[in-house]
């Protein structure tokens, strides 16, 4: 097998023009012919799109289970310094994303686990090839046969905190943002219908590079919350259909995403990032620590996680910092005092006249505690038999927030539909918390929104 592989390479070199892209179809056998002989007879090797600007592995591989096994980045032969690859800031990137890489001149190759070197081997010298023009004698053949079985055995871990879930898609949604931003520089680019409406409906002024920050974490953030929502069989059709009618933006994008063609300069990201989710089992991860509530907020911490390894600087600009559980407690149970006491409502926050509205609700930290509160409140003075009517009521239909981010937008719906679990009412179909998804200080008036966002 590797024999044949280093002949086949040999005689795409003796051609006199070889490009990188010329060892492609030797090295993508060679993987097929591996994952036979250790019975992986499914597994799919994909020759990714060709690089661009914004960069991307050149080949995937499925490991026969619909799973990403890994990714491999390839260099030309006559590159023979892959130390030095490996400290570029594309190696860093892939390390820092993706769990299971190898690097390889297709000579050389390197296994990198969760960003760490694990393992190399050389398996001939491209110079006798390239320069010496005769066949190079195979090498290590017993070590790099070893490099591979690590490479094909690896899977993603089946058990995440909210910690490490944000990290391991905070590297992805990157990925996919840059991918966006090379769509929408196509004259005939997919997303350009996308990135008109977003303008007109949604924030005046919004450049390229906005939009692909916030369609990149629409995606990620929509099937973050539609696997929340999904049973069983976790796939890009299933997050369609998971997706709570109510909130349209999520519906219209997932409807591209998850029934159309997106094109394989998406696909490869988008199916990396369902492919966590779907192991990840997101519910099981939130319920343990938000129902049952062992520990803070996970899904607070969840956002604050994610932009600060996804994007620290919007994080500062937006001034996006966890407010603590304790602050956020006192501060609404002074106003719950104050309304009863100076305002002559006398169940506070629960009082039916009571309007609330928070123009920069984040992940509705503030008003996740004013509906708790009011429940209590509620509860009290009336026992708990009314708490479904008031939470229909007064909570989905005096409680009003804003926010501008889509991150915590999408992150909000969620947590206010697993807070309203936890108080004993799901939501309808056809019901929703009324979060919108708008600029709260921006005064230019805008068209008539087409669709519920």
């Amino acid at each position: 097998m590797l024999k044949n592989y280093i002949e086949e390479l040999f005689k795409v070199a003796h051609t006199g023009d070889a490009r990188e892209e010329s060892y492609y179809k030797a090295l993508a056998s060679l993987m097929e012919n591996f994952a036979q002989s250790i019975k992986k007879p499914k597994t799919q090797v994909t020759i990714l799109p060709k690089k661009t600007e914004a960069g991307n592995p050149d080949f995937r591989i499925w490991d026969g289970r619909q799973h990403i096994a890994g990714y491999i980045e390839a260099k030309t032969p006559t590159e023979e310094n892959l130390e030095k690859v490996e400290e570029s800031e594309q190696l860093k990137r892939y390390r820092g994303a993706f769990a299971n890489v190898v690097l390889t001149n297709f000579f050389e190759f390197r296994l990198y686990r969760n960003g760490n070197l694990i393992d190399k081997v050389q398996i001939g010298w491209p110079f006798i090839a390239t320069q010496l023009k005769v066949v190079p004698p195979v090498e290590n053949e017993d070590k790099f046969l070893e490099l591979l079985n690590k490479f094909f055995a690896f899977s993603l871990p089946r058990k995440y905190t909210p910690k490490t879930l944000a990290e391991a898609l905070a590297g992805r949604t990157h990925y996919l943002q840059e991918q966006v931003l090379l769509e929408l520089s196509r004259s005939n680019g997919k997303l350009s219908g996308f990135f008109e409406a977003f303008q007109t409906h949604l924030i005046a002024g919004l450049s390229k590079e906005e939009f692909a920050d916030i369609y990149a974490q629409t995606i990620t953030y929509g099937l973050f919350a539609a696997s929340t929502r999904c049973k069983e069989g976790f796939n890009r059709r299933a997050a369609f259909d998971n997706i709570p009618k109510t909130i349209g933006i999520l519906r219209d994008v997932f409807r591209f995403v998850s029934l159309e063609d997106t094109g394989p300069e998406l696909d490869w990201i988008i199916d990396d990032i369902v492919d966590i989710l779907g192991i990840a089992n997101v519910r099981g991860v939130l319920h343990k620590y938000f129902i049952e509530g062992k520990g803070q907020d996970p899904i607070m911490h969840f956002y604050e996680t994610f932009l600060a390894k996804y994007d620290p600087k919007e994080r500062e600009q937006r001034g996006v910092y966890y407010t603590p559980q304790e602050v956020v407690s006192y501060i609404v149970r002074s106003l719950n005092t104050i309304l009863k006491e100076y305002f002559d409502k006398a169940d506070g926050f629960a009082t039916n006249s009571v309007t609330v509205l928070d123009p920069a609700a984040g992940t509705l930290t503030f008003l996740a505690e004013a509906a708790n509160v009011a429940v209590n409140e509620f509860s009290i003075t009336y026992g708990t038999g009314g708490v479904s009517e008031l939470i229909k009521n007064h909570i989905l239909g005096n409680y009003y927030a804003f926010e501008l981010m889509m991150a915590p937008y999408a992150i909000a719906h969620l947590k206010m539909g697993f807070l309203l679990e936890e108080l004993g009412y799901m939501l309808g179909d056809n019901e929703r918390f009324k979060l919108y998804l708008t600029n709260t200080i921006e005064q230019k008036e805008l068209p008539k929104v087409t669709y519920l966002v």
